[in-house]
């Protein structure tokens, strides 16, 4: 056989990739794709009298102008830009703080204190509002008499009851939970690094921060860009915390709403609110469209640069 004969003849077709890949595929389309098409195309119905209509665009209209809707939801959007940019400013660079630090080979114990900082992750989101919430209550909890202890007793004050303060206080419960995440995303990228990169800027007289900013830091940009990502994705889906604690109603006076807690009372209704299920689709279409924005946004203009710096 010649090696054009060879080069027409078909390949066979390959069947082990269906039988490996087909049930993760499969499970796949079940379980996230056709939901999410489905609550797509619910976003276009309206329901009434248990008949259903096609309204087209009309129930995201209703959301963000209505006068019975928009409050709640520009509320819950402006609430969980909140809750992001506190995760990004307080948790990220805590974890890299914490990443540099554990990566330091001169550090003892450096495995007892990744276990540490990681444990509460590994915990139900449940549990750790219900201890917060122990912990932070001016009736029974302990916080006001160690900070009096330590002498910051005047600074005490209902944090988890005041509409200033609520908000804040529940977003850095979230970023004491969540940290070691990027802690230890940005600490194994260190690792990664070749020795003989940081020992050639040592040869060249360069101290340790020096080091760091010039040679660490620009090898761990794509990680940093990927768990901003992440922390994106994960604030704007964030429900637990804020239900554990404050319930549906995300109190005080909505002042801890975010999109998670509002597509919750919007889609199954709570105890005066209706519930509907159009208009829920319409919320959870919206959260969709603004992580997937978002994230086409940061891949376009950040990672374009980054890799154009490492490059």
């Amino acid at each position: 056989m010649t090696p054009s004969n060879q080069h027409d003849e078909k390949k066979p077709f390959p069947w082990h990739l269906v039988f490996f890949l087909g049930p993760g595929l499969l499970i796949y389309v079940v379980f996230s794709v056709y939901p999410l098409l489905d609550t797509l195309v619910l976003s276009l119905y309206n329901e009434q009298q248990g008949q259903s209509s096609f309204v087209g665009l009309q129930n995201f209209i209703t959301l963000v102008t209505d006068d019975t809707w928009s409050q709640a939801f520009w509320n819950a959007l402006g609430n969980n830009f909140k809750f992001f940019a506190i995760h990004m400013l307080v948790q990220n660079p805590i974890g890299l703080l914490l990443a540099v630090l554990l990566s330091a080979p001169k550090l003892r114990l450096s495995g007892t204190y990744r276990t540490l900082i990681f444990m509460p992750t590994m915990l139900s989101v449940v549990i750790i509002g219900f201890v917060w919430q122990l912990l932070l209550s001016p009736i029974w909890g302990i916080s006001e008499d160690f900070l009096y202890n330590i002498g910051l007793g005047q600074y005490f004050d209902a944090w988890l009851g005041k509409e200033g303060s609520a908000l804040i206080t529940l977003a850095f419960i979230s970023v004491w939970q969540f940290v070691g995440i990027p802690m230890m995303l940005i600490y194994a990228t260190l690792l990664n690094i070749p020795d003989d990169i940081v020992d050639a800027s040592v040869v060249d007289g360069a101290n340790s921060f020096q080091t760091f900013w010039h040679i660490k830091l620009p090898l761990i940009l794509p990680t940093i860009a990927m768990v901003s990502i992440l922390t994106f994705v994960a604030n704007f889906n964030a429900f637990e915390l804020i239900y554990a604690v404050k319930g549906a109603l995300a109190g005080p006076n909505f002042s801890t709403d975010l999109m998670g807690t509002f597509f919750y009372r919007t889609f199954f209704g709570f105890q005066l609110q209706q519930g509907s299920a159009s208009m829920g689709a319409a919320v959870a279409t919206l959260m969709f469209l603004i992580i997937l924005v978002g994230v086409m946004l940061f891949l376009f203009f950040i990672q374009r640069r980054i890799q154009r710096f490492q490059f």
